[in-house]
């Protein structure tokens, strides 16, 4: 299966976790829980990270298996139909905040991952149950299967809300959570393997979980996870805190079977097809069509970058090199419903997702590939950090991060921030037109310049890579007290070269927003049309 396919399969499927609805049969009241196998084991993170580098000191071993033929004909409506019974929830009968349920194998998902609840420092296996899903209209009978047939991911609820998850893990080592608002947008994974590059790319996989039963009157619930792939084994620890903004504190060891070409850590994984700044994919009747809007990132030398996203007409990928970064995202920024005009899916409440590290990690690069789509279905943004150093073969790398999932991230510019960019055809109204160019009109609010207006000079300043930067303003905007900038960029020739742009406000010396980029890709001679 090539990106294309993947991403839109377990894209498609992780988008329908959200709001499920479940069967009086599925409420049950009684507790009937999950059979345990084996005798309980002592479990830690230190003894999974040394699991990790013995897995990885043998040959890799594919985790996808043939499903029965059952199984494996399930269509999309069909696979969807199938429940986990409220009365088998992980905890379901205990005292504390949370639940877990499994998902059913099928579908796009082929590989079997074990799960372990872990008690008081002791694991042990939760067995398959074939009696533990209501199997609604996907037109299986459950004492038909095997009983070993295994589990494709899990959910976690809150015991005060069984119906609405708030986070899951489904589908290679792709997971999932929100907010307050409760809308699933974009998803992370637990590792890139040479994403955006001239060759398949390894997607590793989750291939075990185990699940600590939380104290009863613990926030917080730990998961841990191996990840198992040609290239690398690792050890995963989650501290998973739900609230208003949902905190996942996340600890990584990796050991590498061998050298990595392209390593992404921390990917976020998002999708945009049309928006204000990019409308060529605009035929839907929805004005715009995304989970997240824009990269945001906070250097290691205090910038604030803001990079709107596009949807290119072929793959793009930008390389934004750094040194100690403090922190990056794919944020959805504009949560205005009224842009977007969607009442099914809700686009306006899809939590933006920020990555803080723990400690420092060097050199590299926080790396963002876009991919051309047609469709909303297919994730087609990824934005991870890429160390300079290539992973090696024996090596034991020890990363630590913070993913923050919400509509605020906690980290924001102290300066004016970027909350729209909008582009057209250049020129001067009421002039002809004698050369094709491109307006870039970019909205700024907060910091100072709601005190500037009107009481002191603001300039925009504004730099392009090759082309010509023309008409250049900034004028007070007193809808959203803040300032717009505009201008044009006159490309250089009939080519389809890249332009980078960057722009930011000053006044007197001093900046006031923070840095816009911004890479345009102007149209072939043959569509310049100049209207």
């Amino acid at each position: 299966m090539d990106r294309r396919d993947f991403l839109r399969n377990a894209s498609a499927a992780l988008a329908a976790l959200g709001l499920p609805a479940f069967d009086a049969l599925a409420q049950a009241p009684r507790q009937l829980g999950l059979r345990r196998l084996g005798q309980p084991q002592p479990f830690d993170y230190a003894w999974l990270k040394g699991h990790a580098r013995a897995l990885s000191q043998q040959p890799y071993q594919s985790h996808r298996r043939t499903l029965p033929a059952a199984v494996e004909a399930l269509d999309w409506d069909q696979y969807q139909s199938i429940r986990y019974r409220q009365d088998h929830a992980l905890w379901g009968d205990g005292e504390g905040k949370f639940q877990a349920r499994f998902f059913h194998l099928g579908l796009y998902f082929h590989s079997p991952v074990r799960m372990y609840d872990v008690v008081d420092g002791k694991a042990q296996e939760l067995a398959y149950d074939p009696a533990a899903f209501d199997y609604g209209r996907s037109g299986l009978k459950g004492q038909k299967l095997p009983a070993d047939l295994g589990f494709a991911g899990f959910r976690l609820n809150t015991r005060k809300d069984t119906e609405r998850d708030f986070a899951a893990f489904l589908g290679a080592s792709y997971f999932r959570a929100v907010g307050k608002e409760g809308q699933y947008g974009q998803s992370a994974r637990g590792l890139a393997i040479d994403t955006g590059m001239g060759r398949p790319e390894e997607f590793p996989d989750f291939i075990a979980y185990w699940l600590e039963r939380p104290a009863p009157e613990s926030d917080t619930i730990v998961v841990h996870a191996l990840l198992d792939s040609p290239s690398v084994a690792g050890a995963y620890r989650f501290a998973i805190t739900n609230g208003d903004v949902l905190l996942m504190d996340i600890d990584s060891a990796l050991y590498p079977r061998q050298q990595i070409e392209r390593l992404g850590i921390a990917p976020c994984t998002s999708m945009y097809q049309v928006g204000e700044n990019d409308r060529r994919m605009g035929w839907d009747w929805r004005p715009e069509i995304h989970d997240t809007d824009g990269l945001s990132m906070w250097t290691g030398s205090g910038e604030w970058i803001w990079r709107p996203l596009c949807n290119p007409p072929r793959l793009r990928f930008n390389m934004f090199v750094d040194n100690n970064p403090r922190g990056f995202g794919l944020l959805q920024r504009d949560r205005n419903f009224d842009h977007y005009q969607d009442d099914g899916v809700f686009y306006e409440k899809r939590p933006c997702l920020w990555v803080e590290p723990k400690s420092d990690w060097g050199e590299g690069s926080v790396q963002l590939v876009e991919i051309p789509t047609v469709d909303e279905t297919f994730d087609n943004i990824v934005a991870f950090w890429n160390p300079r150093e290539k992973p090696q073969p024996g090596q034991e790398l020890l990363i630590g991060y913070r993913l923050y999932w919400g509509a605020q991230p906690p980290a924001r510019p102290p300066l004016a921030h970027c909350v729209d960019s909008r582009t057209g055809l250049g020129g001067v109204i009421g002039k002809k037109r004698e050369y094709f160019s491109w307006r870039f009109a970019v909205d700024f609010q907060g910091g100072e310049l709601a005190s500037l207006i009107d009481r002191a000079e603001v300039e925009a300043v504004v730099s392009a890579s090759r082309g010509r930067v023309e008409i250049v303003s900034a004028r007070p905007l007193r809808e959203i007290n803040g300032y717009r900038a505009m201008f044009d960029i006159v490309p250089p020739d009939d080519g389809t070269e890249q332009i980078d742009i960057r722009l930011f406000l000053r006044s007197g010396g001093r900046t006031l927003t923070e840095t816009w980029l911004y890479q345009y890709t102007p149209p072939p001679a043959s569509e310049r049309t100049l209207y």
